[in-house]
């Protein structure tokens, strides 16, 4: 018989709060997407600090490069100048020469200390990148020699910021009777 008015004998276990094989992942999947971020955000950092260093050096490049400029603009003009005071030097008043070249000496260093210096031209070998042939003249130097400085050349530091105007020799050149004279021959008497 079947006594339906017991009560159920009540379990002497305490339960324990379920865990679920679930829970440990959302955590892991948390602390991963964390690190992950961490490290976008690492990356962002340095990409942004490289950034700015390349910027940063390269503001200074223009600004070298920007002060350059000015300073050969300025010496171009200045050099003119320099080539009057030559064309003063050639005056025939002893007085006038001797200030004028103290003049020239003072200006001479304060375009060497600003990194200017004329291109020495004279008896050399005609250099397009330094020269500009003005004349091409008959002389008893050899073909292609520079005989005539009409107009100094100068560079700044390495660059050339006016070229040199010169004369170049065409080397000897017969006239067409001592052509002819030395073409046919000798009579002899």
């Amino acid at each position: 018989m079947e006594d339906h008015d017991t009560p159920p004998v009540p379990d002497t276990k305490a339960k324990e709060p379920e865990k679920s094989a679930a829970s440990p992942v959302p955590e892991r999947d948390e602390l991963a997407e964390q690190k992950k971020q961490l490290a976008d955000a690492n990356e962002r950092y340095l990409r942004l600090a490289a950034d700015f260093d390349n910027y940063r050096k390269r503001v200074a490049r223009d600004q070298e490069s920007l002060v350059h400029h000015a300073n050969e603009r300025f010496a171009v003009d200045v050099l003119e100048i320099a080539d009057n005071l030559e064309r003063a030097l050639k005056a025939d008043d002893e007085h006038l020469r001797t200030g004028v070249e103290h003049i020239r000496s003072l200006f001479a260093d304060i375009l060497a200390r600003h990194g200017i210096s004329q291109i020495d031209a004279l008896k050399k070998t005609f250099d397009p990148n330094e020269h500009e042939a003005i004349a091409h003249v008959p002389s008893d130097e050899k073909e292609g020699l520079v005989i005539d400085v009409v107009s100094p050349g100068y560079r700044m530091h390495k660059k050339v910021i006016r070229y040199a105007k010169v004369a170049v020799s065409k080397g000897k050149t017969e006239s067409k009777d001592q052509k002819e004279n030395c073409d046919s021959p000798k009579k002899e008497d």
